[in-house]
Formats: structure tokens, C-alpha cells, sequence
């Protein structure tokens, strides 16, 4: 039977909220037993109080982190026990795929559709694409003289902080948590302050798997205190984030100020989608566009939300763009027919109402949406927005607005259409729409970002790169066996053979 709105209201009601950190393998409240207010975005409303920690947790937490890899029950197990125990936890999400899903869309305000359909299954496939990693990544060995043995092992890094966004709180805790559990490190994680519910609910599970105890340590508090303390730390041997510019450039300054700990960064982007002269069939393109747009409401790092189009195809592209759009229907993100959900809070949904305005004081063309919508609901909601007429040094067309806005800009040949596309501070994802081949390779070598789909919006799968040049990002990738190499050391092994090794003739 399909289920509705009104059934996922009802088992929202039945849910079972961890609030608390979880340390050492046992779930703590925070030291100075205060709180902060997890907020449903779709209602205004509070969903829990979660345990509030600071730096005194984290140091706990990086102790038995690191304690946890020294005594090497997970450091030094074999790559295919590290297999077995995350197939586990796949499995377990998976079981409570609904429970973490409705959890997800509560703190997060995205429609349940994505949380089950996407965010979810995306994470149980990177956890499995990882683990099964495990035992198939093989060390080397060099060309050497006869008497000396060069190996090039990979070891791990030791404790990783991994510092989660609140778009994907999930998902994007499955592509760090993979590698780097499978690499076999110990890890911390800080799950963004809006979004912690489902991070400590994956520490449940990850017990429940057979983690040993300190392997994974999750710590909800603040980014500057909890995430600053990361940081700083002399003990974490690696921090992961996603997010904002400019919080990424507070962890190179923590690092160079602490221990010059290895820095992987996703910060964001401002992605085209570039529509050749020659692109066939348009309302499928449109569809496309409407989806990169408007996917996780815009709070997407890669949406694409410039949509630069070759003049004379712009009109009639823009008029099946603003009915693709009508199709993404703004609702209860309970609702399984809502496409559009809530912004993650108020004073972010104020963000992108400001940017709406100042695209309108520029001088761009609102042809569709631009609102505020569903007022009464006491959530943080803003209908899918257009701009026509946009020029490229409007901010609109140049900031990060993270929110249901798409701007669109013309050009009249190639050369210009890609230098617009190239006119960014970011670089992390593109799409191109052409039905020339030649002009399909060109136009993606020539983009000057980490992911360049053709013919379709795409991050691609668990099996390919995801990351970004430019400001977008910074130390590595996301995803592939890439992934990987940001959480383990490369060491040489040099051996000189002696002559008694030899064999006499």
C-alpha cells in the first residue's frame, strides 16, 4: 500500500530521538549538561535537545579515538574483518532505512521522497562500496636492484575528524565514514548543529555492527567550539569538512597552527549548466535543468544554478524551464508528493529572500516564483524561483545562494558560452548539453571544474571522483578508491638484502 502523509505523521510521532554523544562506546551527555534546540525546519517546532559538548569532549573523544588505535583492534584487523563489520552496518542501515529517513527529513526539512529514495540508499552503497574496498586495495612493490627489496605500503592515517553539512547529513557521513573506517583509522565526527539526529543514531548502529568501542566517537556541539576544537587538536591526524568557504579556510588556519594536520575540503560551488546551439530535445533538457536547480531545494553544493543557454534556443528553452519548474510542487516534506521542501532555517530562507531582492535591484527579469510560500505552517519555505536577463557580475550569477533560484544568461558563440561558465571563484560541478560529439568532449575538457556531466545532471556514482578546483576544493576527493588516499600514509619500506641472503653457485 502506498503511504501517505498522513502515515509518516503518525510514525513521526513513535520515534526515538539519541540526543546524547557518543564517546569511548558509550553515549555521554554533554559535561556541562547543557543543550541546544534540534528545530523541524518544515514547522518551526522542536524535534529534541541535543547534549551540547565542547572541547572537553572532544579531547575524550580524540583519546579514545587514538587509544582505540593504538590497541589496534581495528587499526591492525584484517582488511576483510573491517569488510565484514561495515556490510553490517549497510545492512543495519538499511533495516532501518524508514526510521532514518524520517528522521533525516524531520531535522533537515528535505522531502521524505529524497531521504528514501536518495540520501539513504546513496549512503548504504558507499558503506558497502567501501568495505568491499577493504581487502582489494594491494600494496606495491618497486623495480629494484636484486639484493634490495622496495615496498610501498599503505598504512592509516590514525584519527580522523570528519566535520558533517547539514544538506546531507547522511549521505555525506556514509562518504567519510567508508574510506576511512575501511582504511582502518579511528574517527570523530561533528555532525552540524541543525542536523544531528540521524549521525547518532548511525553510532547506535555502528556498535550494533561490531565496531569496537572509541573507533567511532560522534560530538554534536557548535562549529566554534566543537569544530574549532577539532581543528586545533594536536591528536587528529586528518579533518574532513564540508561546507562553507569560508569555515574551510578556518581549518587550513587551525592546522597551521596546530599540528599540520592533512585538510580535505568541499566547499561549495556556483555550477553551469551550458546549452549548445545544437542541444536536442529541449524539454527533456529542461527537466534536467529543473532538477540540478531545485534538487534538495538548491541546498545542493552542486546545483546547477546558472543556466547559461546559446541565444537562440534561450525563449523557448526558458518557457519549458518554467513549466518543468511548476512540476516541482513545494510542500509538507512528509508529504510523498512534495519535490520541494524547507530551507533548513530561518535565517537562511532571509539569505536567499535577500539575494531574490538584490537580483531585482540589479536589474534581472523575476519570471518566476520569487516568494515566500506557506506561511502559515510556521516553517522556512521559498517557491522555485527565476531570473531572466542576468548578467554575469550580477550576484546572483556569481555568489553561492544555496537555495530554489536559477539564473540564466545568454551568449552567442562557444568561446563566450564556456568563458561564462569558467567565470566563477568555484569549480566543483557542470553540465553541458550538446549533440555533437566533438563539441561534448571540447566543452568538458575545456570547463574548469571536478565533475563535467553530458546531457544530463549528474554527480555520477560511489565509483567516480567527487571534488572540486578552485575554491570549491582543497587536499582531495570524495568517493572512488580516491578517497582513500586522503585517509592513509604512503611509507617506503627499503630493504638491502646481504650476502648471506644469496644463493651460492
Amino acid at each position: 500500500m502506498e503511504k501517505t502523509v498522513q502515515y509518516y505523521q503518525q510514525q513521526a510521532t513513535q520515534l526515538d530521538f539519541e540526543t546524547r554523544a557518543l564517546i569511548g562506546g558509550r553515549f555521554v551527555n554533554a559535561v556541562s549538561a547543557e543543550e541546544f534546540d534540534s528545530i523541524n525546519p518544515a514547522t518551526g517546532r522542536r524535534l529534541a535537545g541535543i547534549a551540547r559538548c565542547g572541547a572537553v569532549e572532544v579531547d575524550d573523544a580524540v583519546s579514545s579515538a587514538r587509544q582505540a588505535f593504538e590497541r589496534g583492534h581495528w587499526s591492525g584487523a584484517p582488511p576483510k574483518h573491517r569488510k565484514k563489520v561495515l556490510l553490517r552496518l549497510a545492512d543495519l542501515v538499511e533495516t532501518n532505512l524508514e526510521t532514518l529517513a524520517l528522521m533525516e527529513s524531520l531535522d533537515s526539512g528535505k522531502p521524505i521522497r529524497d531521504a528514501l529514495g536518495a540520501d539513504l540508499p546513496d549512503m548504504i552503497e558507499s558503506l558497502r562500496w567501501h568495505a568491499e574496498a577493504a581487502d582489494k586495495l594491494y600494496d606495491q612493490m618497486a623495480p629494484t636492484a636484486p639484493d634490495v627489496v622496495a615496498m610501498i605500503v599503505r598504512e592509516p592515517i590514525g584519527v580522523v575528524g570528519a566535520v558533517l553539512p547539514w544538506n546531507f547529513p547522511l549521505y555525506l557521513a556514509g562518504w567519510k565514514i567508508g574510506p576511512a573506517l575501511a582504511s582502518g583509522n579511528s574517527m570523530v565526527i561533528k555532525p552540524a548543529e541543525q542536523t544531528s539526529l540521524t549521525a547518532l543514531m548511525l553510532g547506535r548502529l555502528a556498535l550494533e555492527a561490531g565496531l569496537p568501542e572509541g573507533v567511532l566517537n560522534i560530538v554534536p556541539g557548535y562549529g566554534e567550539t566543537v569544530g574549532q576544537a577539532m581543528g586545533r587538536h594536536r591528536d587528529i591526524d586528518c579533518i574532513s569538512f564540508t561546507g562553507s568557504g569560508e569555515v574551510g579556510r578556518l581549518f587550513l588556519k587551525y592546522s597551521a597552527e596546530s599540528n599540520l594536520k592533512r585538510v580535505v575540503l568541499e566547499c561549495g560551488g556556483k555550477s553551469p549548466a551550458l546549452v549548445l546551439a545544437d542541444a536536442a530535445d529541449l524539454p527533456r533538457v529542461a527537466q534536467q535543468v529543473a532538477t540540478g536547480a531545485l534538487f534538495c531545494q538548491g541546498e545542493n553544493c552542486s546545483a546547477g544554478s546558472r543556466l547559461i543557454v546559446h541565444r537562440s534556443r534561450k525563449d523557448e528553452l526558458l518557457e519549458l524551464v518554467k513549466g518543468a519548474f511548476d512540476e516541482w510542487r513545494v510542500g509538507d516534506p512528509l508529504d510523498p508528493a512534495t519535490r520541494v521542501g524547507a530551507l533548513i532555517e530561518p535565517g537562511h530562507m532571509q539569505r536567499v529572500l535577500a539575494y531574490i531582492d538584490g537580483g531585482k535591484a540589479q536589474g534581472a527579469a523575476l519570471v518566476h516564483g520569487g516568494a515566500q510560500v506557506r506561511r502559515e505552517s510556521g516553517g522556512s519555505f521559498v517557491e522555485p524561483t527565476i531570473f531572466d536577463k542576468v548578467q554575469p557580475g550580477m550576484n546572483i550569477a556569481r555568489e553561492e545562494i544555496f537555495g530554489p533560484v536559477l539564473s540564466v544568461l545568454g551568449f552567442d558563440t562557444l568561446a563566450e558560452g564556456v568563458a561564462m561558465a569558467n567565470d566563477t571563484n568555484y569549480g566543483l560541478a557542470s553540465s553541458v548539453y550538446t549533440s555533437n560529439l566533438d563539441a561534448a568532449h571540447g566543452v568538458a575538457r575545456a570547463i574548469r571544474a571536478g565533475t563535467v556531466s553530458v546531457n544530463c545532471f549528474s554527480e555520477g556514482d560511489t565509483g567516480v571522483p567527487f571534488g572540486g578546483y578552485k575554491e570549491s576544493g582543497f587536499g582531495g576527493r570524495e568517493k572512488s578508491l580516491m578517497a582513500h588516499d586522503q585517509y592513509t600514509e604512503t611509507k617506503t619500506i627499503w630493504m638491502q638484502l646481504g650476502a648471506a641472503g644469496g644463493i651460492n653457485t
